[in-house]
C-alpha cells in the first residue's frame, strides 16, 4: 500500500502562498479565493517537482514527478480532477483524483467541505486487495490575521485507506506569512509557510496481517515565490517514522534488510528511506 490521506487535501504543491496541510495531487484551487455566486469559473495548473512528497513520504521513489489539474467553481461549489506521475509498489500508470465539495465563508473563516476519490489505473501488481483506489472525506478552515499572517487547520477521514481495510484519520495545522508587496519588486510575491500533521489508523485486512498501520507525525516548511502565472516552491519535509515503520507503511519494493526485527509487523527487519528528511523544489504555472 502507499499509505495515504488527504487535504485537508488537494495538493502538496499548494496555490502560491497557500498553506499545504498534507495535500495530495496538483490542485487547481485556492481556498482563499472567492467566486461570484452567479459565475462559472475555471482554473488550471501544470508543473513538475524534484520529488512527489505526501505527508512526509515519497510517492515517486524520490524521483522527479509531473502533474496537472483543472477545477470548475460556481459560487461556493467546486469540482475538479488532477493527474500526477507516481512510482508505487502496485506500479500504476499514474494517480488520478476526483474531488467535489463546497467552500463557504462563515464569519472570517474560509471553509472547505469535500470528498476526494483517488484512482490508480493500470496497476500491474494489485496485491492481495486488488488495488489501492480509495475515497476520503475532508474538512479545512483558513483564516487571515491582519494583512500578512494566515492560519489553517484540517481533518480528513477514510474508511478504507489505500484499500487496505484500515480506516485512517489525519489532523493538521499550519501558518503562513506573506512578505509585504512594498518590500518586493513589482509582480513578485513571496510567502513563507509551515505545517504539521498527525496520522493514525485502524487494523488492515487479515490478508495484509490484520495489524494497525503505524501512527506518525509529519512536518514541512518552505518558501513560495510567485511571479504572475509562474510559481516556485522550495520546501523541507520530514516524519518521525523509523526506517522499519517506513517499510511497513509504504511497502517500499526496494526496502533492504538490516533493521530491527518484529515477528508480527516486520519479520525480515526491512528498512526504507521513503519517509526521511527531504528537500523538494517544485515549479508550476497556474491559470
Amino acid at each position: 500500500m502507499t499509505g495515504g490521506m488527504a487535504r485537508a487535501q488537494t495538493s502538496e504543491v499548494s496555490p502560491g502562498g497557500a498553506i499545504g496541510l498534507g495535500n495530495r495531487g496538483w490542485s487547481a484551487s485556492d481556498p482563499n479565493r472567492t467566486t461570484p455566486a452567479n459565475e462559472l469559473e475555471f482554473s488550471a495548473r501544470v508543473g513538475a517537482a524534484s520529488d512527489y512528497i505526501y505527508r512526509g513520504t515519497t510517492l515517486s521513489d524520490h524521483g522527479r514527478a509531473a502533474g496537472a489539474a483543472v477545477e470548475a467553481r460556481f459560487g461556493a461549489l467546486y469540482a475538479g480532477t488532477t493527474v500526477a506521475t507516481v512510482k508505487l509498489p502496485t506500479q500504476p500508470l499514474a494517480e488520478f483524483t476526483y474531488a467535489a465539495g463546497i467552500r463557504p465563508t462563515i464569519a472570517t473563516i474560509d471553509f472547505d467541505f469535500g470528498v476526494t476519490y483517488f484512482a490508480y489505473p493500470g496497476e500491474r501488481l494489485p496485491g492481495e486487495t486488488g488495488g489501492i483506489n480509495y475515497w476520503e472525506a475532508v474538512f479545512r478552515g483558513d483564516r487571515k490575521i491582519g494583512e500578512q499572517v494566515r492560519v489553517a487547520a484540517g481533518y480528513a477521514y477514510s474508511p478504507n485507506v489505500s484499500n487496505t481495510g484500515a480506516w485512517s484519520q489525519y489532523v493538521a495545522a499550519g501558518v503562513g506569512y506573506d512578505v509585504p508587496g512594498r518590500l518586493l519588486p513589482p509582480n513578485l510575491g513571496v510567502s513563507f509557510t509551515t505545517a504539521a500533521g498527525y496520522s493514525w489508523f485502524g487494523n488492515q485486512a487479515l490478508a495484509l496481517g490484520g495489524f494497525p498501520l503505524p501512527a506518525y507525525l509529519n512536518w514541512q516548511a518552505g518558501v513560495t515565490f510567485t511571479h504572475k502565472a509562474f510559481n516556485l516552491d522550495l520546501r523541507y519535509y520530514d516524519t518521525n517514522l523509523s526506517k522499519e515503520n517506513c517499510f511497513i507503511f509504504t511497502g517500499d519494493p526496494n526496502a533492504r534488510p538490516g533493521g530491527r526485527v518484529d515477528p508480527v509487523t516486520n519479520p525480515a527487519g526491512l528498512i526504507s528511506n521513503w519517509c526521511g528528511a527531504t528537500f523538494v523544489a517544485k515549479a508550476w504555472f497556474a491559470f
